[in-house]
């Protein structure tokens, strides 16, 4: 069952294996605006992204395309490293009393592995409430930083069997040909509208490509971060999610 999930803006797709990896190398940088009927403030922090790219593999701080919590990411293939700071939540939560077997900062490494089969079924039409599926437009491109831009529409049904379609350009040529930052889409997304409800959107476009100014050293994950076992992580979020629930209920 194919259930849609959030990314600061998120969004699965799969592929075969056969197909060789991209060698790009370089920056692909964003600009981030307001689209919708509702205007929304951009923060200055969030009106600029990029992502690092050296073959498969993706580094980025930018807020847009980070999970709540994280401060950056790292792809390795179908291995994503996220970095999350948990330490102010942690503190407050600790102020007011609440108790966690984890001792830590909340400074914390937590990694994530799939598989291509995750997302072999993402291209099928599935029309169930609560599901997705990706279409790949043929034929329909445009020229986005100066890279050619493919069409791909993501389709996702509510729970009253409505259509929210989303469209995308993407490049083919740059990025992961399992793009696990995306959701699997089959290579590095050029521009996106986002619907952030009662007619709020996001926009995000790649304004620039910069090729080669990337090193090894873009790709280290920064200091100061500890790596919990799994169980440790469940626990440590299992813990989060009650104390929370405990506070909201009082």
């Amino acid at each position: 069952m194919k259930k849609a999930f959030v990314l600061a803006a998120a969004v699965l797709l799969g592929m075969g294996t056969m197909m060789a990896q991209n060698s790009f190398k370089g920056i692909v940088k964003y600009k981030i605006e307001s689209t919708g009927t509702v205007a929304m403030t951009i923060p200055e922090e969030v009106a600029n992204a990029e992502i690092k790219v050296d073959g498969e593999n993706l580094y980025t701080k930018s807020p847009i395309f980070l999970g709540q919590g994280a401060e950056c990411v790292l792809v390795n293939g179908l291995q994503t490293t996220s970095c999350m700071d948990l330490s102010q939540l942690l503190g407050y939560l600790r102020a007011q009393g609440s108790e966690f077997t984890y001792e830590g900062t909340g400074k914390i490494i937590v990694k994530n592995k799939s598989e291509e089969s995750d997302f072999d079924s993402l291209d099928i039409e599935d029309k169930e409430p609560g599901h997705f599926y990706y279409e790949y437009v043929d034929g329909e491109t445009k020229e986005i930083a100066g890279q050619k831009a493919y069409k791909m529409i993501r389709h996702m049904y509510d729970e009253e069997g409505v259509d929210h379609p989303m469209v995308m350009w993407y490049s083919k040529e740059i990025g992961p040909k399992i793009n696990v930052l995306f959701s699997g889409i089959k290579g590095m997304p050029l521009e996106c509208t986002m619907d952030a409800g009662e007619g709020k959107a996001l926009t995000y476009t790649a304004t620039e490509i910069v090729k080669g100014k990337v090193k090894e050293a873009d790709f280290l994950l920064p200091d100061g971060y500890e790596t919990l076992g799994d169980e440790e992580l469940k626990e440590l979020f299992e813990q989060l999610q009650e104390e929370i629930e405990l506070l909201q209920g009082e």
